[in-house]
């Protein structure tokens, strides 16, 4: 049976109009909703900020150095870092998780030693991997993402070593622990 080349251009023809007609309504969907969704994430951040500083401390944002960056690059992306009015720094760090990235927020004091562990977005599976990012506790009795508190030394953290896991969500707090060796090497790159 042979096709016939009006067919081909009327199929191709439809096809395209469904193409630009969806493009178009995900083109709509994007302007009313970025907005929105921006301000969800400054919120998420404004929270998590607050969740690793000590009460009370305001946050300036600081220029990402060359050197700050590449050394946290080696763990995960240094996304931004601001300077806590209390003595060192807060910054919002990327990591990859079990199922895609952990963005989060990590606190290094004026002694290079974490403050605290706060996510503000992630897909990691529920029921598992969940349970780090809600700070649930490990085999130890501690509360995962607070067991990072004190810690210092970029590098030094590893997981079944120096970081106790939530069993069955390995991978996550290996993301989460990458995180926090992030943050470490990006303060100490700094001087």
């Amino acid at each position: 049976m042979k096709i016939s080349g009006k067919f081909v251009l009327k199929v191709a023809g439809t096809l395209t109009i469904i193409a630009l007609v969806v493009a178009a309504l995900l083109g709509v969907v994007d302007m009313v909703t970025h907005d929105k969704i921006d301000a969800i994430n400054v919120e998420k951040t404004n929270q998590a900020l607050a969740a690793v500083a000590p009460e009370g401390a305001e946050f300036t944002p600081v220029e990402l150095s060359d050197a700050a960056v590449a050394a946290a690059a080696a763990y995960g992306t240094l996304d931004s870092m601001y300077e806590m009015s209390t003595g060192g720094y807060a910054m919002k760090i990327v990591a990859s998780g079990s199922q895609g990235s952990i963005e989060m927020i990590v606190g290094v004091d004026a002694n290079k030693a974490l403050t605290g562990v706060s996510v503000v977005s992630h897909s990691e599976t529920g029921g598992i991997g969940t349970k780090v990012i809600n700070n649930d506790p490990n085999s130890a009795g501690t509360p995962v993402l607070d067991q990072f508190i004190g810690m210092s030394g970029a590098g030094s953290l590893v997981v079944g070593k120096t970081v106790t896991p939530i069993s069955g969500a390995t991978v996550t707090s290996k993301g989460i622990t990458a995180g926090c060796n992030a943050a470490l090497a990006a303060v100490e790159a700094m001087g």
